[in-house]
């Protein structure tokens, strides 16, 4: 166990000395609560600072890792409401504009000089991760199963998916993999929320009759609701399609049966 604070700036350099890999997960949830100015700070500053501290610790320690894999956010290509023209984006694709790609791009940049300290850096650029037990996933599994879930919004905003267990499956190929290095897009697939949504009710043998409206999404959540719920973006892996990497749960059909009939947990 090493102990440390990224809010007062404290981790010894010599507890984090001569890892083989170090992976950086650390960060404020963003779908926590509504976003005030003060939650904004916080999702910000707990992955710029504590990013920082751990990369600056880790280059001080004189023994960086060989490999440092830091989690980070499809949020980086921005986001849009959604249409079936949107191009879609890969690793080569530039930042977006906005909150999430601003907040997504300091992320990243926070951890640049451990490649100068000589570690491989990989960038884990996770989708909607679908967990039955947290997340996305979890919060509409309790309204679905009742049979009065629906398409959220306009229902036309991508959704770019993984679940947990090949976010894992991700991660191990980053560290294990020597040629991997730079981003990486962690997104099994991506559909638009309606086929999301229509792919749960059959799944949960469910109807998905009830939608829920953008203007209610907006006075429910606010500015939290309108980026992650009526927002997305239009993302594919590049790298793990080159690399021929296998997901375990490579297509939402067969990922929604396991899920929600045999509990996949990680």
């Amino acid at each position: 166990m090493i102990r440390w604070n990224p809010a007062r700036g404290q981790l010894a350099p010599a507890e984090v000395a001569g890892f083989d890999a170090v992976v950086h997960l650390a960060g404020e949830n963003v779908a926590g609560g509504r976003w005030t100015e003060a939650r904004k700070r916080r999702i910000r500053e707990s992955r710029v600072e504590g990013t920082g501290l751990l990369a600056r610790s880790l280059i001080e320690s004189g023994q960086p890792p060989k490999a440092f894999v830091s989690a980070s956010a499809v949020g980086f290509y921005g986001s849009k409401v959604g249409s079936d023209q949107d191009p879609i984006l890969d690793e080569s694709s530039s930042a977006g504009e906005g909150y999430l790609a601003d907040v997504a791009r300091a992320w990243e940049d926070a951890s640049r000089a451990i490649e100068d300290a000589g570690s491989r850096r990989v960038l884990v650029r996770i989708g909607v991760v679908l967990d039955p037990e947290e997340g996305a996933l979890g919060k509409m599994l309790p309204p679905f199963r009742l049979g009065v879930g629906g398409v959220v919004g306009s229902g036309r905003q991508w959704m770019p998916w993984i679940t947990r267990d090949d976010v894992c499956a991700v991660i191990e190929r980053a560290i294990e993999s020597e040629s991997l290095r730079g981003p990486v897009n962690a997104v099994a697939g991506c559909v638009q929320n309606r086929e999301f949504v229509r792919e749960l009710g059959r799944a949960l043998r469910r109807p998905t009759l009830f939608p829920l409206p953008g203007f209610a999404v907006k006075l429910l959540f606010g500015e939290m609701g309108q980026r992650l719920l009526l927002e997305g973006m239009r993302v594919e892996s590049r790298v793990l399609a080159d690399l021929d990497h296998r997901f375990g749960d490579p297509n939402l059909t067969g990922a929604f049966r396991r899920l929600t009939q045999l509990g996949g947990s990680c």
